[in-house]
């Protein structure tokens, strides 16, 4: 052999014994959830399993996927704990399933728990958490119910994704999003009956800079609900219905709460919900507050309460507080906003006395009442008016 040819060679044959020993920066190492002994019948319980994939990937000092194949896995209540030595997919091609016994997952708070992990992704799939047994024993009066668990929880959590995931049946909230940062929640589907109690689709709370983009939620509660500490929100291309609407709030529970700043909702689509758009807050001192709001081209279809603000809320009109509340509401903004109420009053503004809701901005308002002229009312609000309104604007 001429040295012409053995240089090549032996570089080529240097460089494959290199590659077998050295990966790439961007390499990322899959945990496989068959391969730690769980059992995709939907029968055989695979929690253990899930979580001795997840302790493999959080100690993985390159960035790493569990892969949960096509299949159903019975999953009882799990928490998977950080913090994690690198970034971590959850890639679901199968169905993660609740035990049939509503005991099973319903008296810890939460189904599936993500805590202090940051660079979390959960991509695809599905969670059923046949919550109807559960919703059963909370109609039925019976008061040794379990309080109900949250479907997929983020607890403390920065820079996480949720793509292309399918809730079904929750007990109780489907997605909560929870003292976490720099979060995107797109193409997310949220599936339970209109009259199953307290299923919000996605909850927000006490978290910044969270994005809410293509999601489809039918549910018995709020499509998304905004709680206390809620900064920086961007929701874009919702539809909901049925369910409770878009509502920050309810606010003002406490003395000492934190508010709710810089929230957009836009090109969304309420369908057959309670209610549209929905600022809500109990009826009592607090120094919570709700600022820089923007709401604008949303579509209602047949929707009863299209856009409210409601200062003495109360639900079931039980143990009410009948004070007045202490949630400072300003600069909101509702623009191009048109469709069909079923309550004649479209535009329902019934702000505190003690706390008016002040620089509340609305323009391009085409709302009728099943194709008749519709009503506004306003209470204790200060604001200014653009363009076409209908209905003719109180403020």
């Amino acid at each position: 052999m001429t040295n012409k040819l053995i240089t090549p060679f032996i570089i080529f044959l240097f460089s494959s014994i290199l590659n077998l020993f050295i990966k790439p920066s961007n390499a990322s190492t899959t945990y496989n959830v068959l391969t730690f002994g769980a059992k995709p019948n939907g029968q055989i319980d695979a929690t253990q399993s899930f979580l001795n994939a997840w302790r493999a990937a959080c100690t993985s000092v390159e960035p790493a996927t569990i892969y949960v194949p096509k299949g159903r896995y019975l999953i009882k209540e799990a928490t998977f704990r950080g913090p994690c030595k690198s970034k971590i997919t959850v890639k679901i091609d199968g169905t993660l399933v609740a035990p049939l016994d509503y005991w099973g997952i319903g008296n810890s708070g939460y189904w599936i728990l993500f805590i202090k992990v940051d660079g979390i992704s959960v991509i695809g799939g599905s969670i059923d958490a046949k919550g109807d047994g559960f919703w059963a024993c909370r109609k039925s009066g019976n008061n040794n119910c379990p309080v109900g668990a949250r479907s997929i929880t983020f607890n403390w959590a920065n820079d996480v994704v949720v793509s292309g995931l399918l809730s079904i049946n929750s007990q109780v909230t489907h997605l909560v999003i929870n003292s976490c940062n720099n979060v995107m929640v797109k193409n997310v589907k949220v599936i339970a009956p209109d009259q199953s109690p307290n299923t919000d689709g996605i909850h927000v709370q006490s978290s910044t800079n969270v994005t809410i983009i293509g999601c489809r939620i039918k549910t018995g509660d709020d499509c998304i609900s905004i709680g206390p500490g809620t900064r920086n929100l961007w929701m874009e291309n919702i539809l909901c219905g049925p369910g409770h609407g878009v509502s920050i709030g309810s606010l003002g529970r406490e003395y000492e709460e934190d508010g709710v700043q810089n929230v957009t909702l836009s090109y969304s689509i309420f369908t057959g919900s309670d209610n549209g758009l929905r600022i809500k807050s109990w009826a009592r001192p607090s120094t919570s507050f709700v600022k820089n709001i923007n709401y604008r081209n949303i579509v209602m279809k047949y929707v009863d309460n299209p856009i409210i603000i409601d200062q003495n809320y109360c639900p079931n009109n039980k143990n009410c507080p009948q004070q007045t509340s202490g949630v400072k509401i300003s600069d909101v903004i509702y623009k191009n906003i048109e469709g069909t109420s079923t309550t004649e009053v479209a535009m329902n503004f019934d702000c505190s006395p003690s706390n008016p809701c002040q620089g509340i901005q609305i323009q391009d308002i085409k709302l009728t009442y099943m194709n008749k002229k519709a009503k506004s009312f306003c209470n204790n609000i200060q604001g200014t008016k653009k363009g076409v309104i209908w209905p003719a604007t109180c403020i």
